[in-house]
């Protein structure tokens, strides 16, 4: 098959889409990529990339098209708001592009933020008269409302609108959470479109770097991995990090994201000897931090649709068969229950 795969996130970056697109070619699928410059979670473009530069590249026999976006730089509420706002403009001129001159046998979406990475894919959907298969890992307008801030009843609609819109185009809606079937089928009648599909461990133990990952401190160590951002609600990271600072036990935070300066700041003003901030590793490396930790540490903050999300991050914790400790909600508290692989609280 022909398949045009539209994501808000694609290689160099770390996210699922580079293991559907890379394995549907191994399958022997064409598989072509509808992405923006890469920018996350750093905030700037990666190097190599820029407006001019490999806006079309191939990868791993991957056709790869890249879309100009305003960089996110410091993930507030303004930047990221530019950082939407562009992608979605450029990335909806791509698709007219490709809906007018490409030929696809099928739209397949990676849908994290923003959901508008769905435009482009009904444009093509309809111009190709090919059906869309759209894979929710955010749900919107929630996470706006969540993640972002956003209050104001006008926006928030308009984006209700938007991704009914957006339901309404899909052939199949896939669930990377159970408890996602309740807020879409609210938006209308689409449970006869709807599939689960999870998310999947991507951190390989035979493909691990060992050799590029820092030794832990001495003491119990509790490992967290991954994007140190609002979501994961740092501030409450950091009091029991406090909180335990006489203590042998050490919070390991692995990663980078908007609040990780803010950790850093907190372990300055409060003295915390427990707390540490290793930056960004690649995926790669993750295994052999893993194999280093006692426990793995899962966090999200306390809101509504946090319940109704699982982490990705939690598919490769359980793989690696370290216990986990959970603060969280809902879906994520209910399969480390179910899998009886750590601890949760609320």
């Amino acid at each position: 098959m022909k398949i045009l795969l539209v994501t808000s996130h694609f290689y160099p970056e770390g996210f699922k889409a580079n293991d559907m697109a890379f394995e549907l070619v191994k399958r022997g699928h064409k598989v072509t990529v509808l992405t923006p410059i890469p920018d996350y979670p750093q905030g700037h473009y990666y190097k190599g990339y820029g407006i001019f530069r490999k806006q079309r590249e191939v990868i791993n026999g991957v056709k790869i098209y890249r879309t100009l976006v305003i960089p996110r730089h410091s993930g507030s509420a303004i930047w990221l708001g530019l950082n939407y706002m562009s992608y979605t403009l450029f990335s909806t001129l791509k698709g007219i592009w490709l809906g007018l001159f490409g030929s696809y046998d099928t739209v397949l979406v990676h849908e994290t933020s923003p959901v508008m990475v769905g435009i482009p894919a009904v444009i093509v959907k309809k111009l190709q008269r090919v059906p869309m298969h759209f894979w929710v890992l955010d749900l919107w307008p929630e996470s706006l409302e969540a993640a972002g801030g956003m209050k104001n009843g006008a926006v928030l609609g308009f984006f209700r609108k938007l991704t009914k819109w957006i339901y309404r185009n899909s052939d199949t809606i896939m669930l990377s959470s159970k408890g996602f079937k309740r807020s879409i089928s609210k938006m209308g009648d689409f449970d006869k479109k709807l599939r689960y599909f999870p998310n999947w461990n991507d951190v390989k133990a035979e493909k691990s770097i060992s050799d590029a990952v820092p030794g832990l401190p001495k003491g119990f160590n509790v490992l967290f991995a991954g994007n140190i951002g609002d979501a994961q609600d740092m501030p409450h990271i950091v009091e029991a990090a406090n909180l335990l600072k006489n203590t042998n036990v050490n919070i390991i935070l692995v990663g980078d994201g908007r609040r990780k300066q803010y950790v850093d700041e907190e372990i300055k003003r409060l003295g915390l000897t427990n707390l540490y901030t290793f930056g960004r590793f690649p995926i790669e490396c993750m295994p052999a931090f893993f194999e280093q930790a006692d426990v793995l540490l899962l966090a999200l903050k306390d809101v509504p649709i946090f319940a109704l999300t699982v982490p990705a991050k939690l598919q490769a914790y359980m793989a690696s068969g370290k216990p986990i400790v959970a603060m969280i909600n809902g879906e994520g508290a209910d399969l480390v229950a179910e899998a009886d692989c750590g601890w949760s609280v609320s």
